[in-house]
This record gives C-alpha cells, structure tokens and sequence, in this order.
C-alpha cells in the first residue's frame, strides 16, 4: 500500500498512465504557468495597459527562466500556493524598469485555473483517443463474436437466451454517449480563468474584458467570465470522469463474472497466482470495478468542492488539487485497461 498508487513504480503498472499523469508533473504546471506570464504580457501590452517594451522584457526573461523549485515548495508552505513565490522569481528575472508589470492585475488563482485548464485539456485529448480505442475495439468484437448465443443474465440468474451483440451493446453504447458528452463540455470548461483580486479585474479599468480575450486567444481557450468561486465546470468534469469509469467497470465486472462461469468467453494472458499455478486471473477486469468505484467516492470530494466561500476558498480549492488528479489518471488507467482486456477475447458466446 503507498500514498499514490497512481505513480508508484509498482502499482502504477496496473493502475496508473503515464501520458496522463504527465501533464500534472511539476513541469507541465510550471510550464502552463510561465507560459500564463508570458501570454499575460503580450495581451496586456496589445491593449494598451502595458508598454511593448515591458512585454518584450517579460517574454526575453521568460524564454530562459527555470524557477529554483526548492524556493517554490518553500513559498507553497508559507503562502498556500506557488504563484506569490514564482512571481518573485519572474520578477527577478525581468529586472528594472519592467519588473513592476509582471503578472500586473492577475491574482494567483487566475494563474493556477487556467494553468489546470491547460493542462485538463492535454489529459482530456489523451483520454478520449482511448476511449475512441476501446469504442472501435468492442465494435470489432460485435462484428466477430455479435452473432453468437448467450444466456442472459438477471439478478445473477440466468434468465433469457440472447445474443452476444446484445450484451457487447450494454458496453459499448455508453462508451459512445461519453464521447458525445465530453464534446458537450468542452466549451465550459476549456476556459480561461482571469479575474484579478475579486474577480472584478479592478486594475485593469475598462480594459479588462479586452485583455482576458486576448489572454484566452493567446492561450487557445475560450473567454468567459471568471469563474473563480464557481466551480461547477470542473465537478461536472469529474462526473463524466466517474461516469466513464462506471461505465467501464461494468464491462471489466460482467468479463469477471463471464470468466467465472468458464463457458462463455476464453481470455488469453490472465494474471498468475503465487499459490495456484494453474489459474488466470482476471486481474484487468478486477482494476476496472475498483477503479470505477475509486472514481465514484472521489466524486463526493469534488462535489464538496463546490463549496467556495465568497469570492475565494482557499480549503475547497486546496480539495480539488487532492482529488481531481486522481480521477484524471484513474480514467485513463481504466480506458488503457478496458482496452487492453478486450484485445485479450479470444471467444466470446457459442
């Protein structure tokens, strides 16, 4: 047992994925942040509100910036967050006269959200080419095996004959209705987050509006108003992530039950038991039902998330940070799983 079973060396073989996990590094985040600094400056000086001189000086300093991370977790021990202390660093960096602008009317939330956006959608990209894979990967089993006989099954009695497109559709059709959701939600939650001190961008006057569009242009997202003590998008982001695991172990628990009952699918590359040479486990259909009901109890942090106390929580976003990376990576372990498992049907039906 270890804290993060995510990315232990071990464990992270059946429950982790790196292309996701990759993108909560502490280099994808420094990076989406810097590049937040660097995207700030260039859309601040367009609008007027700083001079081009001072986004030059800001994006040369940025160019070859690497922070002291060690300064970093110290600032984030006595801040609460890394943003006050890269800051101070950036600024360095920059130098007179122009070190005045950096980050000038953003607030460390500002550059944290958007920087999780950025990163959210790198995860997202990831996780719906795997559950594109596995979507095709069914429809091939349909078409190979679709025809053949089953006995259904209901309340664990057998019930009915079917056939086994009957019960590869029971899979496969919700996989097809996530994808369609997740399209749904881009435009929510694929955006920027800039809103200054309050959400109000005081500082930047009649200017403000202007500059968080350009901000998002240049930082490939949508604009929106900011959202900093709204946190729907991202609890309902978290949804779909447990929607998708569910719907995924149900496929990895009717494969366990199926390899149970022994006649009505033949599995190739079952997992050893120590003390049971002759048996092949369903391990991979095992990880999909406890990673399914991982999500389903991380989703209850994410929706205790909501709760932002006026303008700002720090304790309910400090929450989010626990959960929502584990559900990202969760998600694609269980599509690289689901995958996997379905390419390892040799038979399915009679």
């Amino acid at each position: 047992m270890t804290v993060s079973p995510f990315d232990h060396p071990l464990l992270s073989g059946l429950l982790g994925d790196e292309e996701a996990a990759r993108h909560f590094s502490v280099e994808a985040d420094i990076d989406a942040m810097l590049g937040f600094e660097r995207a700030l400056a260039e859309a601040e000086a367009e609008c007027g509100v700083i001079s081009e001189d001072a986004a030059t000086a800001i994006g040369s300093a940025l160019a070859s910036f690497r922070p002291d991370t060690a300064k970093l977790r110290a600032g984030v021990a006595r801040d609460g967050v890394v943003v006050p202390e890269l800051v101070r660093q950036i600024q360095a960096a920059v130098g007179e006269p122009h070190n005045a602008v950096v980050h000038f009317g953003a607030t460390s939330q500002d550059v944290i959200d958007s920087s999780l956006v950025l990163r959210l959608r790198g995860a997202a990209d990831h996780i719906g080419l795997l559950l594109s894979e596995n979507i095709v990967r069914l429809a091939n089993l349909e078409q190979e095996f679709g025809g053949r006989a089953l006995m259904a099954m209901t309340r664990m009695q057998p019930a009915i004959p079917i056939t086994v497109q009957d019960r590869i559709v029971s899979w496969r059709a919700p996989l097809e209705r996530h994808q369609q959701r997740l399209k749904e939600q881009s435009s929510r939650l694929f955006v920027v987050q800039f809103g200054g001190a309050a959400g109000t961008l005081e500082k930047l006057g009649d200017q403000g509006a202007a500059v968080r569009a350009a901000l998002a242009a240049k930082l490939g997202l949508d604009d929106a108003p900011q959202w900093q003590s709204q946190r729907d998008a991202l609890a309902e982001f978290a949804g779909w992530l447990s929607l998708t695991t569910g719907s995924l172990g149900k496929f990895g628990q009717d494969i366990a039950l199926m390899a149970q009952a022994g006649k009505d699918i033949k599995l190739s590359g079952g997992g050893g038991s120590s003390a049971m040479a002759h048996k092949q486990n369903p391990v991979k259909a095992e990880a999909l039902t406890a990673l399914a009901r991982f999500n389903a109890t991380q989703l209850a942090g994410m929706h205790q998330a909501l709760v932002h106390e006026q303008e700002r929580s720090g304790a309910a976003w400090t929450l989010e940070w626990l959960v929502l990376p584990q559900m990202v990576v969760a998600t694609a372990a269980a599509l690289r799983q689901a995958a996997e498992l379905a390419g390892q049907i040799e038979s399915l039906g009679h």
